[in-house]
């Protein structure tokens, strides 16, 4: 086996540049991917993609599945109607540093607005029913994450049958996930 010699380049996602104030998987990631094929580059190795938790560390996440929802692409949620360009540009920050305090207390608010538009078809259907095995854990903790304003999940009051019996959960509207 003849082993080719190659290069590529380290370009976390975040630091890809973009004017709401982090890098996405949108626009600057494939124009990104065009300059590594036109460097002659192999390889774009990637940090880890998982949603960051307290100081928003690549390597401290609060699931090995769920992806960064910083990463989700505001103008490729334009495109499919579920933002318009008037909710989302006041996030437009300096491409220079990543105001990460800036991020968690606006940008969830317009994906909830994304979210709100988007319809649960087939393929969505289809997605939470093969990662049932994960999805259903992390939508709750992250359910009760937010219901706890974001403290640890050790100094969160709720009863030990919240897991084992979600529906006592949702009576406080906890859950955002079915079961």
């Amino acid at each position: 086996m003849e082993i080719k010699r190659s290069a590529g380049i380290l370009m976390p996602i975040s630091s890809l540049p973009n004017i709401y104030g982090i890098g996405t998987l949108g626009k600057c990631a494939y124009d990104f991917i065009d300059f590594l094929a036109k460097a002659n580059q192999s390889y774009w190795q990637i940090l880890p993609l998982g949603h960051t938790s307290y100081k928003d560390s690549p390597y401290q996440t609060f699931s090995a599945f769920a992806g960064n929802p910083y990463f989700i692409d505001l103008d490729f949620l334009k495109n499919e109607d579920l933002l318009k360009y008037e909710e989302y540009e006041h996030l437009k920050t300096s491409e220079n540093n990543i105001d990460y305090g800036f991020l968690y207390h606006n940008r969830y608010n317009v994906l909830k607005i994304a979210y709100s538009r988007f319809k649960k078809d087939k393929l969505f259907k289809e997605f939470v029913k093969t990662n049932k095995d994960w999805l259903n854990d992390y939508s709750l903790f992250m359910s009760l994450k937010s219901h706890f304003n974001g403290i640890g999940w050790q100094s969160w009051n709720v009863s030990s049958s919240c897991r084992s019996n979600p529906p006592s959960c949702r009576g406080g509207r906890l859950c955002s996930m079915p079961r």
